[in-house]
């Protein structure tokens, strides 16, 4: 039986959060790596768009799941592009998801722990920060790439918890990423939410084995 997202607010003495697609909109990491880099790609190596993007994809999905996948390093040294200044290029699409600001505001006023726990890269991290005060609300802030390894990964799990400690039974963890909630639950973390809209120029993501939210702020009573 799936689990009540609000009931389980309530029982949680851990509350980890995932950032792109379940505080922060996703619609601005979509435009950046399938619009503007394919676009800029396409540019530095005389091709077409299509191209670009068919070939970009093509290594996406390469490396998906994997840390590089997440690492802005990576994709500068590979495509020849500055990755992170595209990201500061466009950092006025950065913006909450519907909810989101008014969810962080109210369980920091709980007897919560909260934890940030994302597969950002760091730069990117910080760029999303300064321009939405995100991490003022978080007990913690932690990126897979200080660990080496992907939220996708049973080593992130292991580090996570040799790092912060959290109680597998009290812990809700709230991402969008199928598979990152499916590494969570092998590690043994019970309750688990998805956010079915994590873009909000794209309809609802429906199907998951988890219980779904449209935003965060729905799992307030």
């Amino acid at each position: 039986m799936k689990l009540d997202p609000k009931t389980a607010l309530q029982q949680t003495d851990t509350l980890m959060l995932d950032m792109d697609g379940t505080l922060l909109d996703l619609a601005f990491d979509n435009y950046v790596w399938k619009d503007l880099v394919p676009r800029r790609y396409a540019a530095a190596q005389d091709m077409s768009f299509d191209a670009a993007r068919d070939h970009l994809f093509e290594q996406y999905r390469a490396v998906q799941g994997d840390l590089d996948w997440y690492c802005l390093d990576h994709w500068s040294e590979r495509l020849g592009i500055d990755v992170v200044q595209l990201h500061h290029d466009v950092n006025h699409r950065i913006g909450y998801l519907p909810g989101a600001l008014e969810f962080l505001r109210s369980v920091r006023d709980r007897d919560t722990r909260v934890l940030l726990v994302t597969n950002s890269h760091p730069d990117t991290l910080a760029l999303k920060d300064a321009v939405t005060g995100l991490g003022d609300y978080f007990d913690g802030v932690f990126s897979s790439h200080q660990y080496g390894h992907a939220k996708e990964s049973q080593a992130f799990w292991h580090a996570l918890q040799d790092d912060v400690g959290f109680d597998i039974e009290t812990t809700l963890f709230v991402d969008d990423s199928q598979p990152v909630l499916k590494s969570a639950e092998e590690y043994g973390v019970t309750m688990l939410v998805t956010v079915t809209r994590p873009d909000t120029t794209q309809p609802d993501v429906h199907g998951s084995e988890y219980r779904g939210v449209q935003t965060v702020s729905d799992m307030l009573l």
